[in-house]
């Protein structure tokens, strides 16, 4: 499969072509895919600043958007929030959560090891803490501020710790506002926050070998980048 980071107009247009296929949206993808002879064959993740109505096939603008973005590994996580598409707030959070010797977090090393001596009490004492500090940021930005979209970056294995602070966020899995950020990032720092802002402020157009002799009775002029794409679509 290949895929082009594409230009909000590019978007537009290519929807507007394909609009005749038969089609699903995935809103947890922010993510529009057709069909061809029953086989997904185009997949189009949106930019943040544009939505789907299923009932028109039909993308609309949105006029103004308040979201946060949340990005987790082990030690580390960033919590922004962006008002109108622009970071507005922002906080890094790190935490002594990684066994230095096997390089792996200790809540993987418990999954295997079971019982832990002193310093693995430490580690997980301070990644209960490193959550807790999350979910109280985020409940500070949903008291203070209208929320419309929550992305998520986040490992199946710190999942469960994420949801399940004594301080509860303030929406839970099935929340029609959640969507998982659509790019891998080993370090979510500040500057791959703002990096991966950008990135979902573009859309991507994604297709198959079949999907790619449909589009090219089209032109796409606008499309940025290509690259050959081995993940799930």
């Amino acid at each position: 499969m290949k895929s082009y980071i594409s230009d909000i107009q590019s978007i537009k247009k290519v929807i507007n072509d394909i609009k005749n296929l038969d089609f699903e949206y995935e809103s947890n993808k922010l993510q529009v895919n057709y069909f061809i002879e029953n086989e997904k064959a185009i997949a189009l993740r949106l930019p943040l600043s544009l939505t789907f109505d299923m009932p028109t096939n039909q993308i609309v603008d949105c006029d103004y958007l308040n979201y946060i973005l949340v990005m987790i590994r082990s030690g580390i996580a960033t919590v922004g929030f962006f008002e109108n598409f622009e970071n507005q707030k922002h906080k890094v959070f790190r935490a002594y959560m990684v066994r230095k010797k096997q390089g792996k977090s200790q809540i993987k090393h418990l999954k295997t090891k079971g019982k832990s001596r002193a310093g693995s009490r430490v580690r997980l004492q301070e990644t209960l803490d490193f959550f807790e500090d999350i979910s109280g940021r985020i409940n500070e930005h949903f008291e203070a501020f209208r929320i419309d979209k929550i992305g998520i970056s986040c490992s199946e294995t710190l999942i469960p710790y994420f949801y399940g602070t004594k301080l509860s966020l303030p929406f839970d899995k099935q929340d029609q506002r959640i969507f998982k950020i659509p790019k891998h990032i080993q370090n979510p720092t500040y500057e791959a926050l703002i990096a991966t802002n950008d990135f979902l402020k573009q859309g991507e157009i994604k297709f198959s070998p079949q999907g790619k002799i449909f589009l090219d009775q089209f032109t796409n002029d606008s499309a940025t980048e290509s690259k050959d794409d081995q993940d799930d679509w």
